[in-house]
């Protein structure tokens, strides 16, 4: 059994951001900058966010955040998001979520301008990713196939069983699979007998935030295990989705929670915000020239 290392490998592709910042400001002058709205004080977002700008110091981007109340309306976010894909400053724009009941989480997605979209959730971008064309790939989904490649997983012809169907994860992560000639199963809340599916899984990645849902006796010898959900136990631990000491005894290889997929999100936020630093770098350049 061997632990894909995410934070590893996140602190190895932080070191490249970072250089390529330096890079990037020496050329041309250019700082990716990072904007990110925070709706509420939810203790888990505020941390991340905390996190993610912590992120953004290390490799040397601009980023700035909006803190707004739970009670903010539709509108007044609305008018921020149009601010931003207006600031020249900011390649690009991350919606912390889950927003408050009252907001149209759909509406302020589809908003965020889809050159600008990081978190790869606007339309555009998903349907970019459903055809295999380049654009913005939600983080997380896209952290595990950096942490699968680095490691020399290879997952053409597999049987690959995705647990969730989330817009943020589960759907993602399937068409990222497909595009890379995996056979991909997606289970959910309501598949009947998820042990019925899992058991031939070359591939098992689990995203649905239920402790230890995935139990040895669901997954065959040498399985490959990703685990992408977190959760707190009553002590206040932090989780993931499957039964870590069991399963891992029959895994070939498998994610730790936390220190797994956790720190590749990051990673892959940081990775997609330079990368949409880069292509208005060139864009300006070009507009230069002519």
């Amino acid at each position: 059994m061997q632990i894909l290392d995410g934070r590893a490998l996140s602190k190895k592709i932080e070191d490249q951001v970072a250089q390529e910042v330096k890079n990037l400001k020496s050329t041309c002058g250019c700082t990716p900058g990072l904007a990110v709205i925070l709706v509420g004080q939810d203790p888990a977002s505020a941390a991340y966010v905390n996190m993610k700008k912590k992120a953004c110091d290390r490799v040397g981007f601009y980023s700035i955040t909006h803190d707004m109340p739970e009670t903010i309306s539709q509108e007044a976010i609305e008018k921020t998001i149009v601010m931003l894909n207006n600031d020249t400053n900011v390649d690009g724009i991350l919606i912390q979520l889950p927003l408050p009941e009252h907001i149209d989480t759909t509406k302020l997605l589809e908003l965020v301008a889809p050159e600008k979209d990081v978190d790869g959730f606007h339309p555009y971008n998903v349907g970019r990713l459903v055809t295999n064309l380049d654009g913005f790939v939600p983080c997380t989904p896209l952290g595990v196939m950096e942490l699968l490649r680095e490691y020399n997983i290879d997952v053409k012809g597999k049987n690959c069983v995705v647990v969730g169907a989330s817009n943020i994860v589960g759907k993602p992560m399937a068409a990222l699979l497909l595009n890379a000639d995996a056979t991909v199963e997606i289970c959910h809340i309501f598949t009947d007998d998820l042990k019925k599916h899992t058991l031939n899984a070359d591939v098992v990645l689990c995203g649905v935030g239920v402790i230890n849902l995935i139990t040895a006796d669901m997954v065959k010898d040498d399985v490959v295990i990703i685990d992408i959900g977190v959760s707190r136990t009553k002590e206040g631990k932090l989780v993931g989705d499957v039964d870590f000491e069991n399963v891992s005894k029959k895994s070939s290889y498998i994610t730790p929670s936390p220190g797994g997929v956790g720190p590749m999100t990051i990673a892959m936020l940081l990775s997609n915000t330079l990368k949409a630093a880069k292509i208005n770098a060139q864009k300006l350049s070009e507009s230069k020239e002519s």
